[in-house]
């Protein structure tokens, strides 16, 4: 059976995104020497636009799960052990056999083109992840385009997908990543169904691109995943589990990996904090995957916690387009050393030398000192905005 031609995407969104993109720069940017999460993100609220800020920044309807997600990372305390010897710390993970540098990852976001010279893209995303030894996810709607990110960079990197249309434009697109040399299929499976992200619509920001007959994503079904995996001979990662009933779901379709996420609170609004989630998906899955976890990362105290409940490695979302905006490259870059420097500060503080060493027995419920918000965990800017 012949495929059919991709379909003709249209430019709108990502004129829009353009319009509001950050302040422009070479392809060379100067980024100071940030010192600290906050000052990244202080850089990205100063050099973004209202609506890509509230863009990059929002979740769905009232942002109830946005609001969990951080709620529930602060509604975790650390325990502490003294008088260990903490010279040397280990903060190396792996994920499908490869060593990772750092247990943090940087997620897929769709949206690259608003952060950055729209002709890079997920470009300067691929470059620092390498550079840093760690994964990047590539999406499907990343511009200039999965395969120019590929090439950019000399090691494999992990492809997700986002079902645009039907099975043969899915099967074009496998083909053209394996042929790419992506070394992982990851499918979004939490978007059969659009949110409603109400700062994008107040804004009038929220056209999408067009692909196909919408119903085909809409009637996704288990048995895809397997279809999926088969015709492209990857590893395969399921993203979007956030109960263990589709925990242990994932791992009977064939998951390598079940990835506990809920897109940052874009999707369901109402739904549990992701952390809140991982231990009964953790519980469900019972050793036969890796674990990949992310919702309102913020600090290197939140991959602690993650670790400790089960997770392999930890993605960024949100704090990637800021670093983008910050600094490009190079922003995301130091974002990475100063989350492994707050992870290695946190584990020696705890008097913990290795990941391996994490597990439940390290954390505690207790109560929030505040409430809880998409930047909460930096006081400046919270001070910043009350200003």
């Amino acid at each position: 059976m012949a495929k059919l031609k991709r379909p003709p995407r249209k430019s709108v969104r990502n004129a829009h995104l353009r319009k509001h993109a950050v302040q422009r720069r070479s392809s060379k940017p100067t980024t100071p020497e940030f010192v600290s999460l906050q000052e990244i993100v202080l850089k990205a609220k100063r050099t973004m636009t209202a609506d890509l800020w509230n863009h990059l920044a929002g979740g769905s309807d009232s942002e109830t799960t946005l609001k969990r997600n951080r709620q529930a990372l602060d509604s975790l305390a650390l325990r502490q052990r003294v008088l260990v010897d903490v010279r040397n710390i280990d903060i190396t993970t792996t994920l499908l056999g490869k060593t990772l540098s750092s247990p943090v990852f940087l997620a897929p976001v769709g949206g690259l083109v608003g952060f950055i010279n729209a002709e890079q893209g997920a470009i300067p995303v691929a470059r620092a992840a390498v550079a840093h030894g760690t994964a990047a996810f590539i999406s499907t709607a990343a511009k200039p385009g999965f395969e120019a990110a590929a090439a950019a960079v000399d090691e494999p990197l992990i492809f997700q997908l986002y079902v645009r249309a039907d099975r043969a434009w899915v099967e074009d697109i496998l083909d053209r990543v394996k042929a790419a040399g992506y070394r992982a299929l990851c499918v979004c499976v939490d978007r059969n169904y659009y949110g409603r992200r109400e700062r994008d619509i107040i804004s009038r920001a929220n056209v999408r691109e067009g692909f196909g007959d919408p119903s085909f994503q809409m009637g996704l079904k288990w048995a895809d995943l397997v279809w999926m995996k088969q015709h492209i001979g990857l590893p395969l990662i399921v993203k979007g589990v956030a109960t263990a009933e589709d925990a242990k779901l994932s791992v009977e379709h064939g998951a390598d990996v079940v990835y506990v996420s809920n897109h940052g609170g874009r999707q369901l609004d109402h739904a549990q904090g992701t952390i809140e989630v991982l231990p009964e998906v953790v519980d469900a899955v019972a050793g036969r995957a890796e674990i990949l976890w992310d919702g309102g990362v913020l600090r290197g105290t939140d991959v602690v916690k993650a670790i400790s409940l089960g997770a392999r490695a930890v993605g960024v979302g949100k704090l990637l387009g800021w670093s983008l905006a910050a600094g490009g490259e190079a922003g995301v870059k130091r974002m990475l050393e100063l989350m492994d420097v707050e992870v290695r500060t946190a584990m020696g503080l705890m008097g913990v030398t290795s990941l391996s060493q994490l597990n439940p027995s390290w954390v505690r419920p207790t109560q929030p000192t505040g409430p809880a918000g998409v930047t909460s965990a930096y006081p400046l800017l919270e001070e910043t905005k009350k200003a």
